[in-house]
């Protein structure tokens, strides 16, 4: 739940996370969709003791009457580093700035504008969908008509020429041999003009790449 995670604030996502207290541990990102500044990490996990078991570095001057009778919890044992950054204060002030109600529109914003650059994409030839829209996460591709080789160098090479523009930033992912441009909307500002901006964009340079024959 790096990512999605932060879904769970709005009832309507929670059925994607059914299941999730059967698992061992659960994480979750608070600097990916939790309007957090990185780093900022949310961690549970069901048996502490195999963690601490694992982590534990215990020399005889960290040793004390408090840890050994179990008073406190010494969460320098939960981690790699002997130190620990107060990350719980920067995600405090976010709570306390937007409340729950406004973490929910955050998710609920994004997740619309997703929806409305899948129905362009979806409704447009020279693009397709390689996966259904997952929250505010969109996959698609360039469709060339030429089969997945093809696809797959036209959408590389659009996802160059966006990155290469400096305007919009996109990722890439591959699913069953295909290349997938990531176009993950997260940022506080982002708005509709800016999802509009991306896809011209992804629009100009998928004519230029094809020669607008797609």
């Amino acid at each position: 739940a790096a990512w999605a995670g932060a879904a769970a604030f709005c009832p309507e996502h929670r059925a994607l996370f059914d299941g999730a207290g059967l698992a061992d541990s659960y994480s979750t990102d608070g600097h990916k969709w939790l309007l957090t500044a990185f780093d900022c990490n949310l961690f549970w996990t069901r048996d502490t003791a195999t963690l601490t078991g694992a982590l534990t570095v215990l020399p005889e001057y960290l040793r004390n009457a408090a840890s050994e009778s179990g008073a406190v919890v010494d969460y320098r044992d939960w981690h790699l580093p002997l130190g620990r950054r107060f990350r719980a204060l920067k995600l405090w002030t976010v709570l306390r700035r937007f409340g729950l109600e406004g973490i929910r529109d955050h998710v609920r914003r994004h997740v619309g504008l997703a929806a409305e650059l899948e129905s362009w994409a979806a409704a447009d030839p020279r693009f397709a969908l390689g996966v259904p829209r997952s929250l505010a996460l969109v996959c698609l591709h360039v469709a060339t008509g030429r089969g997945t080789g093809a696809d797959n160098a036209a959408t590389q090479a659009v996802l160059e020429r966006i990155n290469a523009g400096g305007r919009s930033y996109v990722t890439h992912t591959v699913v069953d041999g295909r290349y997938l441009l990531r176009v993950a909307i997260g940022g506080l500002e982002t708005e509709e003009r800016h999802v509009r901006a991306l896809w011209d964009d992804l629009c100009a340079a998928a004519d230029a790449v094809t020669g607008g024959a797609a």
